[in-house]
């Protein structure tokens, strides 16, 4: 139902659950309705549908087809691609018709020639660890590129790979496969975790959720118990803890040494080094309740409580302390994103929030004017970020030589930007006619020139 001035929409889960209802000025674009999904889900990404049509926050209300009615789908989406800052040196791009385009990573993880005939059509979901990638088809089978020391050779567990895999979770150097009957297969470096055959039993079943530290796996099970290996000073071992992570866990976010899982009961449960995070002693009073989303980078960790406030613990130097910043992080984020050694919360009214390093980006001083409102996404890479506004333009900062300096391809970042994904050194930004803008260091993904005529177009997927 329009009016003159007001279009009426809800904003409906997959479920059947409402999640927001209003009246929305028809003047105004679709961030709007994502910034009202991400306060009723606090740091959960999602998109929105309008039958088969995406709307993306760039969408203007007023070009919304009324006459299919009212309801604007939610799909969630999983937060694990983001709980630790990318350390590859490439990229790899997924077009609309399943194909798979890389570049980058210094003649190691960017190129699949050798797998190239696996990758023309049927590509899904895409995963990187520091030195190798795998790729999900739509049947279900896994190929893998790269150094075979981290994964990029999955032949050891290839039959176990054929078919039924839904979701791959890196660390650095390794793997972790969950099929759909909910079992796990791992591969690359037995130190990191590539070798599981310790807890093996625990993961012939119900596991629905893996995610990684620099060299550890934690794996959630369908009765909300908690497994890992790996390397135990990184959080491969977590009988500390153990007797908190029988039941109830209902979500885990990795850094370089140390696990945080939310419980259902809205407290946190860490483990691993300490000084990265794995000790939460200090913090422990505001961890009690109230946790809806967790993110780490490299050696700290920031929680999103329900009431909207931060809280933040590990390394100082690296976000781990955000005193000098508290008062803006007492309400209102509904994202916080980390690169190495920074952070940056997304509030509410579309302003962001930095702290920690300030050469990492933790200073965003530089570009304050631009953080004052209508930011709908933010990225980081190993030392610099970059903000989607609704206009679809992007605004960066941090380390220049990592995408922090974005001026050589500003022309191509001032509207139309969907989408950005960082690596270790460089952005690839997916624009609406499906085309990819990159910059940072050229060697590590921010020239794209080689597979130039392959990337103007039908990119849905760059990781």
């Amino acid at each position: 139902m329009a009016t003159r001035s007001g279009i009426y929409l809800e904003l409906v889960e997959l479920s059947g659950h409402v999640v927001a209802t209003g009246t929305w000025n028809s003047t105004l674009r679709a961030n709007c309705l994502y910034q009202c999904a991400h306060l009723a889900k606090p740091g959960h990404r999602c998109r929105l549908l309008q039958g088969s049509r995406e709307i993306t926050p760039i969408t203007p209300l007023a070009a919304l087809d009324l006459h299919s009615g009212t309801c604007i789908q939610v799909v969630w989406l999983s937060n694990s691609v983001a709980d630790r800052p990318s350390r590859r040196h490439a990229f790899v791009a997924i077009k609309a018709d399943g194909s798979v385009v890389t570049w980058g990573g210094a003649g190691c993880v960017g190129d699949s020639s050798a797998n190239a005939p696996l990758l023309t059509e049927g590509a899904v979901q895409i995963c990187g660890n520091e030195c190798a990638f795998a790729a999900i088809k739509a049947d279900g089978s896994v190929v893998t590129w790269g150094d075979a020391g981290c994964g990029g050779d999955s032949s050891a567990v290839a039959p176990l790979l054929t078919k039924g895999v839904v979701k791959v979770c890196g660390n650095d150097n390794a793997f972790a496969a969950i099929k759909a009957d909910g079992s796990v297969v791992t591969w690359g470096d037995a130190d990191f975790g590539g070798n599981s055959s310790a807890v093996a039993p625990l993961l012939t079943d119900g596991v629905v959720q893996v995610c990684g530290s620099h060299s550890a796996f934690a794996a959630i099970k369908a009765d909300g118990s908690v497994v890992t290996w790996g390397d135990a000073d990184c959080g491969g071992n977590s009988s500390a803890v153990g007797l908190l992570l029988t039941d109830g866990v209902v979500h885990v976010s990795g850094n370089e040494g140390a696990f945080a899982a939310i419980k259902a009961d809205g407290s946190v449960v860490t483990w691993g080094y300490a000084g990265v995070g794995g000790d939460s002693s200090a913090v422990a009073p505001l961890l009690t309740e109230g946790v809806v989303q967790i993110c780490g980078n490299e050696c700290a960790f920031a929680a999103i409580k329900a009431d909207g406030s931060v809280v933040t613990w590990g390394d100082a130097d690296c976000g781990g302390n955000s005193l000098a910043v508290a008062p803006l992080l007492t309400d209102g984020v509904v994202q916080v994103c980390g690169n190495d050694n920074a952070f940056a919360a997304i509030k509410a009214d579309g302003s962001v929030v930095t702290w920690g390093d300030a050469d990492f980006g933790g200073n965003s001083s530089a570009v304050a004017l631009l953080l004052t409102d209508d930011v709908v996404q933010v990225c980081g890479s190993h030392s610099a970020f970059a903000a989607i506004k609704a206009d679809g333009s992007v605004v960066t900062w941090g380390d220049v030589d990592c995408g922090g300096d974005s001026s050589a391809v500003a022309a191509l970042l001032t509207e139309g930007i969907v989408h950005v994904c960082g690596n270790r050194n460089a952005f690839a930004a997916i624009k609406v006619d499906g085309s990819v803008v990159t910059w940072g260091y050229a060697g590590g993904g921010g020239d794209f020139s080689a597979v130039a005529a392959l990337l103007t177009e039908g990119v849905v997927q760059i990781c």
